[in-house]
């Protein structure tokens, strides 16, 4: 004889999930309390207070992030102008990224500023040595080991590497070393052996 036909007792935790899911749906619908309803990230507060551009430019480029860097200083141009710190930063990003030909257009223009720090200088006369353009590069190395009162180890190394590669100091045509630009700390670089050995 067949077994007639009985419904199964639902569990407690079926009857349960019953529940919860209509409410769980309708919390949902509504959103976290004090948000706005939209499921999109908020905006910008207009209210906020932005961080300067420049900082975060400066941060980038201690950080070797050049790109970042000079998308942060691009940014501050727009509040502060084309101002000679903002072309000192992205010319010492493009240098860093081996750009030499837009690094020396936008440090020469960091340069026209009244207060030019030793850093642009001496960025400059790394340039200038990465160009080719010797005799413009150890001028401009001298200016910024004047302006730095000779303090700088970086400064003074740069420029006797350019005095030995214009003949001014002994130099050994047979010794042909690679060198590579590195930053030393505080916006300085300087011009290394790649083989330390």
């Amino acid at each position: 004889m067949p077994q007639p036909f009985l419904p199964r007792r639902r569990s407690a935790l079926s009857r349960l999930c019953a529940l919860a899911v209509p409410l769980l749906l309708a919390a949902c619908a509504e959103g976290p309390p004090g948000l706005p309803d939209s499921p999109y990230a908020p905006g910008l507060d207009p209210k906020g207070e932005a961080v300067d551009g420049m900082l975060v430019g400066d941060r980038l480029l201690q950080a070797g992030e050049y790109e970042l860097a000079i998308d942060a200083y691009t940014r501050a141009a727009l509040d502060q102008g084309l101002t000679p710190r903002v072309y000192a930063g992205i010319g010492t990003a493009n240098l860093q990224l081996g750009r030499l030909g837009q690094a020396e257009e936008q440090l020469r223009r960091a340069s026209e500023g009244a207060d030019t720090s030793p850093e642009v200088w001496n960025n400059l006369g790394l340039v200038l040595i990465g160009r080719g353009q010797l005799q413009e590069a150890v001028a401009t190395l001298r200016r910024a080991y004047a302006l730095d009162n000779g303090e700088s180890d970086a400064i003074r190394d740069n420029l006797r590497l350019a005095l030995a590669m214009m003949g001014e100091r002994p130099y050994d045509p047979e010794q042909q070393e690679d060198f590579q630009v590195v930053h030393s700390g505080q916006g300085y670089y300087e011009i290394r052996d790649t083989d330390p050995g």
